[in-house]
């Protein structure tokens, strides 16, 4: 791979997105630095550079900002932040990676309105005016999201009780997210690019479920719930508004295969890794408590 971007920025660093980015950018030698809002700084590879910076306090963005020509963004703050923010950020022609969604694919699961998407296509219009480069990064749904989604009642018992189990997904491992971006930021030919980012294959959420329990060595059932024992049951913890986006976008969902790409081997010459080698990667975090991202 050859560099075309002199030192990196990475927005998000400690998330489950963040996090592999900056483990791969790493890798490869490139200069990074990360911004971090937190009184403690966080665990870096050597040679990672950390910045204090918030992106609710545009003025604290220069110096993180400084000498930098390309920018990994997370968005993880509230939406009032996000036309001062984006200005510093996109400033001087730098490359932005951006992390949303694929809100513009037509398929039910991604079609379903609610507040995040809005939030998404509103932080790519900015970006898009101001004159930076860009590229978008659409991933459908995380693996990742079935540690926090079904890892407590893994790790108590061998009953998974959730909704839309038959809704099929094609999740895809933070790590092949991380892939791609680090190609998008690193090489040249990826502005304007919007890729929308998927596992190999479509899976229900009850065949996920079943996978995670061979990876681990123990048969688990998933069992159904209604959307209603969904909300009485599930939130808290899950806000009310996100556990109504996913009941509906499953809800749409079911019946018909989940949307499938080939964008990440097209990109890196390597096929996205299945749910199964996700489940086995990530078996220790449904045996243990995970730790906090």
């Amino acid at each position: 791979m050859t560099p075309v971007s002199e030192r990196i920025l990475v927005v998000g660093a400690t998330g489950h997105i963040g996090h592999p980015v900056l483990q791969q950018l790493a890798a490869t030698g490139a200069r990074v630095r990360v911004l971090n809002r937190r009184p403690e700084p966080p665990a870096v590879p050597d040679g990672v550079e950390v910045v204090a910076g918030d992106l609710t306090q545009p003025d604290t963005l220069d110096a993180a900002l400084d000498g930098i020509d390309a920018v990994f963004l997370v968005w993880t703050a509230p939406p009032a932040a996000v036309d001062a923010a984006l200005d510093r950020i996109a400033a001087r022609g730098r490359r932005v990676v951006l992390l949303t969604s694929p809100h513009k694919t037509p398929h039910p699961l991604f079609q379903q309105p609610n507040p995040m998407r809005a939030l998404h296509a509103r932080i790519e219009d900015r970006i898009d005016a101001s004159g930076a480069q860009w590229t978008f990064l659409r991933p459908g749904m995380f693996a990742i999201n079935a540690v926090s989604w079904w890892g407590p009642q893994i790790r108590s018992g061998d009953v998974v009780r959730w909704p839309c189990m038959d809704a099929p997904t094609a999740p895809i491992h933070e790590g092949d997210v991380a892939r791609v971006a680090v190609r998008a930021l690193m090489e040249d030919g990826h502005a304007g690019a919007e890729y929308v980012l998927t596992g190999p294959q479509s899976l229900t959420q009850a065949e996920q479920v079943r996978i995670i329990g061979e990876a681990i060595g123990r048969p688990l059932r998933p069992v159904d719930m209604s959307p209603d024992e969904a909300r009485r049951e599930l939130v808290p913890p899950f806000p009310l508004g996100a556990m109504n986006m996913l009941l509906d976008a499953w809800g749409a969902a079911t019946g018909q295969p989940a949307f499938v790409t080939s964008t990440v081997e097209d990109l890196t010459g390597v096929p996205p890794r299945t749910f199964r080698e996700w489940a086995e990667d990530h078996a220790a975090d449904f045996r243990t408590a995970p730790p906090a991202p």
